[in-house]
C-alpha cells in the first residue's frame, strides 16, 4: 500500500493543551482529501492501591461535558518525558500521596496505547502504584468510596462508576493481567 502524502497544510491553531490542524492529504488512490488532526501531549493514567483498595481522588470537573466525573488520578507527559517519571507528580496532586510513600509502581503498557489514531497521535500510559500500608491518606483528596481490588463485584461496581473510556482501559488492563498471572 502507497503511504498517504500531506499536499499542503491550511491551518494550524496552536494551546498548551492542544494543536490542531487542517491539512489536505493524498491518499493511496490519489483522492485529495481535506483531513483534521490533533496533537496533544500523551497521558498518564494510574491506579492507586492501598491496602488491597482501589482508591481514587475526589471527583473531577470535565469541561468537554459539563459535568463532574470519578476518574483515576492521571494527567498530561511533556514531551521531553518518560511516562513514569510524571507519575509522583500526579499522586502528590491528586491524592497527597508523596515519593516516599509509594512502595511499588508498575508500568501496565510500555508502548502506550493510542488514544484515536485517525484524529490524534496522543497515547495513553497506564500504571499501577502501591501506596505503602502504614501510610494514613488524607480523606480530603479522596472519592467517599474505595473498592477492593480482589472483589470481583467490587470491580465490577468500579467499572460502572468509571464513565472516562481511558480509566476504564486501563483498569481493564490490570484485571486482565491479573487473571492471565493466576
Amino acid at each position: 500500500m502507497k503511504p498517504w502524502e500531506t499536499m499542503s497544510q491550511f491551518v494550524a491553531i496552536r494551546s498548551p493543551w492542544l494543536t490542531l490542524f487542517g491539512e489536505r492529504l493524498k491518499d493511496d488512490r490519489d483522492r485529495l482529501l481535506d483531513y483534521w488532526r490533533v496533537e496533544k501531549a500523551d497521558s498518564a493514567v494510574i491506579i492507586p492501591l492501598h491496602r488491597d483498595r482501589f482508591v481514587l481522588p475526589k471527583l473531577s470537573y470535565r469541561p468537554g461535558i459539563g459535568e463532574f466525573t470519578l476518574d483515576f488520578p492521571g494527567g498530561r507527559v511533556p514531551s521531553d518525558t518518560a511516562a513514569i517519571e510524571v507519575v509522583p507528580d500526579i499522586l502528590q496532586r491528586e491524592l497527597g500521596v508523596t515519593r516516599d510513600q509509594i512502595d511499588r509502581l508498575e508500568t501496565l503498557n510500555s508502548q502506550g496505547w493510542l488514544v484515536n489514531s485517525s484524529f490524534s497521535n496522543q497515547k495513553l500510559f497506564g500504571f499501577v502504584v502501591e501506596i505503602r500500608a502504614d501510610v494514613d491518606l488524607d480523606d480530603r483528596h479522596l472519592w467517599e468510596t474505595s473498592y477492593a481490588a480482589e472483589d470481583s463485584q467490587d470491580c465490577d461496581r468500579l467499572l460502572e462508576a468509571l464513565t472516562c473510556l481511558q480509566c476504564r482501559a486501563v483498569l481493564l488492563e490490570l484485571l486482565r493481567q491479573r487473571s492471565r498471572d493466576r
